[in-house]
């Protein structure tokens, strides 16, 4: 069936891809559940990847899962691989908050019976009404935005399936074995052939005319524009454009020649996927957003990526929204708009301005704001270690994992340790409880 797969793909992969592929068929034909995760850039092509570990599973009679953060990001999934398994004669379904409960009891009575071989969907995968008959391959979309709690319920709906989780939100090396130091980890460090750079360019409040003057360029070529805003509504406090205010000022007077959608995250499914819907089939030029469309949303003919107030982004969430444009054969261009006098904003943003390259980026991003906030959970106080940074200690968290591999290697049920096991017990509870996360 893979291979079948392989002749139906109108390109090949990428030697990166491929390398990524043996790790997982490897990790597929071994004892151990697999638990790898899979990094790769915005547009490297982990879904491809994914889709080969979906058929081996199914291949050797098992179901397989795919998880998503959005219904958005669930939706797009599911399209694609209707495209791809139709032709394989594999049926897919996609469960989501909104889909109709008729069809939600079709879907739960196939999956028991295992007539059903693949589920893409949201959080709506987790509830205590879905049953899997044999679930072998459980994948994880942008892992980072689900808690440890919603992975290991998805993980319980199966005899210890394999785990592949994905993210295009490339984790630090030292983060990535302190976080994730449980997980094998695959990088895909190379892009498809044919992708050209994304232009990136900091404007300041002057240049917003520039900025205008470039969308229309490209619109009258019949391109599409992304502009994207941190909020939805005006606030009080902040001086920011609003994407709801924003929506009207460029519909009524700067572009009333062009279509300008509007997309944000207090929309309804339906409404969401309606204004995406009118953006990918072309009846909308100009797509106000927030940061809603930062992961995932796919559409090749849009080629500006403009960003207000790009000083209150973190440079990771950047480099993704900047990846959604890019996907087509045309020159695209990132246009930040930065309303920060400070010299650090400006030093932050060049950044994006040099380099393309995520992994880079992310460690840049760690090294301006501190690993608790490139993760979005300054609230957890994580990663500040009592003495170690993670920052600068690469070495030292190595040596420590390494160090914990042994002890296990020794003895796993760490009857010969009973303090570090009594801390760890102790530790995993907290954990459980939602407390602590390192």
């Amino acid at each position: 069936m893979i291979d079948r797969f392989y002749q139906l793909l109108p390109f090949a992969l990428t030697q990166a891809q491929q390398r990524v592929v043996n790790d997982i068929l490897r990790d597929l034909n071994s004892p151990a559940p697999m638990n790898r995760l899979v990094q790769g850039d915005v547009g490297s092509g982990k879904t491809v990847v994914a889709v080969i570990a979906m058929i081996a599973a199914i291949q050797a009679g098992y179901q397989a899962a795919l998880m998503a953060p959005t219904e958005v990001l669930a939706e797009q999934h599911y399209r694609k691989l209707v495209s791809w398994f139709n032709q394989l004669h594999l049926p897919v379904e996609l469960l989501t908050g909104s889909t109709k409960i008729a069809k939600r009891r079709q879907i739960h009575s196939q999956l028991q019976t295992g007539e059903l071989p693949i589920l893409v969907g949201t959080h709506a995968l987790i509830q205590d009404t879905v049953e899997f008959a044999h679930l072998g391959l459980v994948v994880i979309d942008e892992q980072h935005r689900f808690g440890v709690q919603q992975r290991a319920r998805l993980q319980q709906k199966g005899e210890h399936p394999h785990v592949l989780t994905m993210t295009a939100t490339p984790i630090p090396r030292t983060l990535a074995l302190t976080l994730h130091g449980e997980l094998d980890v695959s990088q895909i460090d190379e892009l498809p052939p044919g992708r050209r750079p994304i232009q990136t360019t900091i404007l300041q409040k002057g240049d917003r005319p520039r900025a205008y003057d470039m969308i229309r360029r490209e619109v009258s070529q019949g391109r599409q524009v992304y502009v994207v805003l941190p909020l939805v509504a005006e606030s009080e406090k902040l001086d920011l454009r609003s994407a709801i205010d924003e929506h009207q000022r460029l519909q009524e007077s700067v572009f009333p020649q062009f279509k300008v959608g509007l997309l944000h995250g207090r929309m309804t499914s339906a409404e969401k996927d309606e204004a995406i819907n009118s953006f990918r089939d072309g009846e909308v030029q100009i797509l106000v957003s927030t940061t809603v469309v930062e992961v995932g949303v796919d559409i090749p003919n849009a080629t500006v990526m403009l960003i207000e107030h790009a000083e209150r982004f973190g440079l990771s969430q950047l480099h993704q929204l900047r990846g959604r444009v890019g996907r087509g054969a045309s020159q695209s261009y990132c246009l930040l708009l930065n309303s920060s006098q400070a010299e650090t904003a400006r030093q932050r943003l060049k950044v994006l301005e040099q380099s393309q390259d995520g992994f880079f980026i992310a460690e840049m991003d760690m090294r301006f704001r501190g690993p608790g906030e490139v993760l979005g959970v300054r609230q957890s106080g994580l990663p500040d270690f009592a003495l170690a940074s993670l920052v600068e200690d690469q070495e030292v968290l190595e040596l420590a994992r390494e160090a914990a591999e042994k002890v296990m290697a020794k003895n796993e049920t760490l009857e010969r340790w009973p303090l570090i096991k009594a801390e760890l017990q102790y530790r995993y509870q907290r954990l459980m409880g939602g407390a602590i996360l390192t």
